[in-house]
């Protein structure tokens, strides 16, 4: 169950190498499995319905992408194993009783701890010092939205910021918050996780470049469609390791034994192509940058 659309920009990508992982390990569709994918596109009602349409069919496992498919499936079975990745504070959501002990039907992946909300302001003021004003887009109907918001607003003090919190609603009312914004000089933008950051990933994308603000977003495929710099987790490593959990459930291991793991390395990936649209120096310290 994924927060995107099949046409997503990067979605297909990470499904491509969770399905490879699985072939890896002796699990081919059609000979000794069978992948049933749901496309929620980012909306509630939508993850509602696939959740619920998901557990109706009794599958052996369940993976969930983001707390915005994780949390619906587990409101609907405590049953059905589920498998999740992206998901930034899996406790606190409520997913599982502990990172080492998950204690219920869900375990997986995590995306970054809260306090990564200092990083993206210490990359944004590394590549736009000028930038004094920050919007912050999130999702506040998500504990994982409050917890970034939460941590983002704290740590701005230190950088001199002042952060302003958007909510990541309707697309006209969302362009009509980031131009407003955007007036007053000195501004920028940072993109928390969720599944309506990607529901609007193009809109957010076309803003920022038309009202000329440096964004910072949580994941590869925000840069990859024309955002300026991301730093965040592997997501295609963070897929492949959700197979081999799926695998281990398959063959007859639990949730509640299987540790939710961190990840261990971060990436920061920086549109060149953007940053000189916006008079920006790229930092040396890029670990890719997509021309």
């Amino acid at each position: 169950m994924l927060p995107a659309t099949a046409d997503d920009s990067e979605y297909p990508t990470l499904v491509k190498a969770f399905v490879g992982q699985l072939q890896q390990l002796g699990w081919t569709e059609g000979r000794n499995m069978r992948i049933d994918i749901r496309w929620a596109g980012g909306d509630v009602d939508s993850n509602r319905r696939n959740a619920e349409g998901l557990v109706a069919v009794a599958p052996d496992v369940i993976m969930a992408s983001g707390n915005a498919s994780a949390g619906p499936l587990l409101q609907t079975t405590r049953t059905i194993p589920v498998v999740f990745t992206i998901v930034p504070d899996a406790v606190g959501a409520g997913l599982v009783d502990s990172l080492a002990r998950p204690g219920g039907n869900a375990t997986g992946f995590t995306s970054f701890g809260y306090d990564i909300g200092g990083k993206w302001l210490e990359l944004l003021k590394e590549i736009a010092p000028h930038a004094t004003r920050v919007a912050v887009l999130r999702d506040s109907a998500l504990t994982a939205g409050v917890g970034q918001w939460s941590a983002i607003q704290t740590a701005a003090r230190s950088f001199g910021i002042e952060a302003t919190p958007i909510s990541l609603g309707d697309a006209r009312e969302l362009e009509r918050a980031i131009a407003k914004f955007a007036r007053p000089a000195n501004g920028a933008l940072i993109i928390t996780s969720s599944g309506l950051s990607i529901k609007h990933r193009d809109t957010i994308i076309m803003q920022a470049a038309k009202q000329k603000l440096p964004a910072v977003y949580y994941g590869r495929g925000f840069v990859a469609a024309g955002g300026l710099l991301s730093y965040g987790s592997d997501r295609v490593e963070q897929f492949r390791n959700a197979a081999v959990y799926v695998d281990r459930i398959l063959k007859g291991e639990k949730p509640a034994d299987l540790p939710v793991q961190s990840p261990t390395k971060y990436q920061l990936v920086i549109n060149l192509k953007t940053a000189k649209a916006l008079g920006l120096t790229v930092p040396p310290s890029a670990d890719e940058v997509i021309e």
